[in-house]
């Protein structure tokens, strides 16, 4: 059976990276099917946020253009990891094999990736079972989405690959893919000073930019590889639990509860 990839985002439902990834993901031979919030959804993390009405969450069948005619497409009211979890679930068909985030404007490096609604897709659809991939281009206002899209074919490549329900975080500099020094793993850089600049000021509004001061002087990570003309990839894991000593709390055994009847209940 053909294997089935969801392609989501959270620039939302127009944008061009979401048709550049649909796209090499059906010439890449898988079956497609799109789903991404109807409105921008950046900095969600992997939040489960719906818009609903008389309990239903809103969906919207749309056409991304003649280029992707057959692909089916919805524009759903709500949150890239609540798109990943529901189409799990059976939401949009058949339920995905692997689930394809982005292609994003802006990168997604460093331990900042855990604000990033890009990622937060990716690693719901792997608590799901799904393989994924988050791709991000580093760019504001990219012009190279070809190249984001051949590093993005060739990260696809080594994930269906593994055996492994892996998640890989993929971030491209914005050259042309002739400018491009290569692929390397690299590891997630620190979230150094943070410098937040006001940008622009209007009726209603205000539009902030964010850098990471000190993210390009790590060697061997993402941003600062980024930052030397290669594209990166590091595996991601969803959840991790610390191993530490807590003064004072003994560690469950399974003597503490033998049978699950006989668990303390609760009421109101």
């Amino acid at each position: 059976m053909t294997l089935r990839a969801l392609i989501t985002n959270d620039d939302g439902i127009e944008s061009e990276g979401l048709r550049q990834l649909a796209r090499m993901v059906r010439d890449a031979g898988l079956e497609v099917v799109v789903a991404a919030p109807r409105d921008e959804s950046s900095g969600s993390s992997a939040s489960l946020t719906a818009v609903q009405a008389d309990g239903r969450v809103l969906v919207e069948e749309r056409m991304l253009g003649h280029e992707l005619a057959g692909v089916p497409a919805y524009a759903v009211a709500a949150t890239p990891g609540f798109i990943a979890l529901i189409a799990s679930r059976g939401a949009f068909g058949r339920c995905p094999d692997v689930v394809l985030s982005g292609i994003n404007r802006g990168a997604n490096t460093g331990h900042a990736i855990l604000h990033s609604g890009t990622v937060g897709a990716s690693l719901t659809a792997r608590l799901q079972g799904c393989r994924a991939l988050a791709v991000s281009l580093d760019a504001s206002a990219p012009n190279n989405w070809e190249t984001a899209a051949e590093v993005a074919r060739d990260a696809l490549g080594h994930l269906l690959a593994s055996d492994a329900p892996l998640v890989l975080n993929v971030n491209v500099p914005d050259l042309p893919v002739r400018a491009l020094r290569g692929l390397r793993r690299a590891r997630l850089s620190s979230f150094g000073a943070v410098q937040t600049t006001i940008t622009e000021v209007a009726h209603g509004y205000v539009r902030v930019a964010v850098a990471d001061l000190d993210a390009e002087r790590e060697p061997g990570t993402d941003a600062t590889m980024l930052a030397a003309g290669f594209a990166t990839v590091t595996a991601l894991e969803p959840i991790c639990e610390r191993h530490a000593e807590l003064p004072g709390i003994p560690h469950a055994g399974r003597g503490d509860v033998s049978d699950p009847a006989d668990a303390p209940t609760t009421t109101a």
